[in-house]
């Protein structure tokens, strides 16, 4: 019987618990729980913010955070959800970057954290509490992480940008109507 080891042991509270959150925050978005405004006032957020098109932006954080979160706090497809939860949180840096770094000012500082979190579970594996192990890392493989972590960087990278040239031209066309 192997015994209890402290690495894997913080590994699985550290996975609960910013899963946890992810989730609960994903779900605010999806479906309205915890006092959240549901798809409907996520996507008139996310248009307001830049995203578009504003629905499928408001799905696809949703998703991301919820789905990431609970496979996070599962162990399951750990580099997939890292990867996941992490892009996300990449496009929730961006909408805060203009507000500086900390959060009591509206910066980036809470959602960076998330992804930085995120990323490393990712990076590093869920341990030996989790479904990735009680499944023989069926999808916890060295390709997998490199598969999931680019594709999340070319998806965060692509939203970002049309983001920020979609903000570029709606300034243009506010200047030109001075």
């Amino acid at each position: 019987m192997a015994c209890i080891n402290r690495r894997d042991i913080g590994l699985l509270v550290l996975r609960a618990g910013t899963g946890a959150v992810l989730a609960v925050h994903g779900s605010q978005k999806l479906g309205g729980c915890f006092g959240g405004g549901g798809i409907e006032k996520t996507t008139a957020a996310m248009e307001a913010m830049g995203f578009h098109p504003p629905k499928h932006s408001a799905l696809a954080a949703g998703l991301g955070e919820a789905g990431g979160g609970l496979l996070l706090a599962l162990g399951l497809a750990t580099p997939a959800a890292g990867a996941a939860a992490a892009g996300t949180m990449a496009g929730a840096v961006a909408v805060h970057a203009p507000s500086g770094f900390f959060a009591m000012g509206g910066g980036y500082e809470y959602p960076a954290f998330l992804g930085f979190v995120a990323a490393a579970i990712g990076v590093t594996g869920a341990g030996r509490y989790s479904l990735d192990h009680a499944t023989g890392h069926v999808v916890d493989r060295p390709w997998v992480v490199a598969l999931a972590f680019a594709g999340s960087a070319l998806a965060a990278a692509s939203v970002v940008s049309r983001r920020a040239k979609g903000q570029a031209a709606q300034a243009d066309q506010t200047d030109e109507g001075v």
